[in-house]
């Protein structure tokens, strides 16, 4: 069950807040009552970020078409006006 902390109190008790991430899973920290950032433990860290950037093996063999993200962003050239014939 994830707690919230705020601020002060995380800056406070960051060792318990450390403690209860690896034992209760995801600690919330707010400020000003807004929600802003998470701890989490580092191997369920490890474990977002690879479900959240497949490796190419996975990007070509899955079923549906994902070219854009391989494609970079081209940049947006502009035409040269070409000059007027006297």
């Amino acid at each position: 069950m994830s707690k919230t902390w705020p601020v002060r109190d995380a800056k406070a008790r960051f060792s318990e807040l450390l403690e209860r991430s690896l034992v209760e899973g995801p600690q919330i920290v707010t400020k000003r009552g807004v929600a802003t950032a998470v701890l989490v433990p580092i191997d369920e860290w490890r474990r977002l970020q690879t479900r959240a950037r497949p490796d190419l093996k996975r990007v070509l063999l899955a079923p549906q078409a994902r070219a854009d993200s391989l494609t970079p962003p081209r940049p947006q050239h502009r035409h040269r006006r070409s000059p007027s014939l006297k």
